[in-house]
């Protein structure tokens, strides 16, 4: 399963953020996951407990925004929201469309804790 090795590479990231921070624990990770990023957001949501335990992200909340496939067609230069099995214009059908979302597989926000001194 792939998606336990993005959760590991997503955890060291949000270690790394969460230490740049001064962070005592890590509540919750937000990712943005695309239609064609190559993930599965419902195995990332099932690793993702096995990839932050013992780690300062331990019992944090994982949220997964998904992110809507957006193309501009090459013909008429509209821009639409599509489906990921029919990637063509959504304004004149036209297949030659550029990608402008939808690829994306990213940290969008994690939300930290720090002890104060006392």
């Amino acid at each position: 399963m792939h998606e336990l090795a993005v959760c590991q590479g997503l955890m060291r990231e949000v270690d790394r953020v969460a230490r740049a921070a001064g962070a005592s624990q890590v509540l919750s990770v937000t990712v943005r996951i695309g239609p064609l990023a190559g993930v599965e957001p419902q195995l990332i949501e099932s690793a993702y407990p096995l990839a932050c335990a013992g780690t300062i992200a331990a019992g944090s909340e994982l949220i997964v925004e998904r992110a809507a496939l957006r193309v501009r067609c090459e013909r008429c230069g509209e821009q639409s929201e599509v489906l990921s099995s029919h990637i063509v214009c959504a304004h004149c059908g036209h297949w030659q469309v550029q990608v402008l979302s939808g690829e994306e597989l990213l940290l969008a926000r994690v939300e930290l804790t720090r002890q104060c001194d006392a």
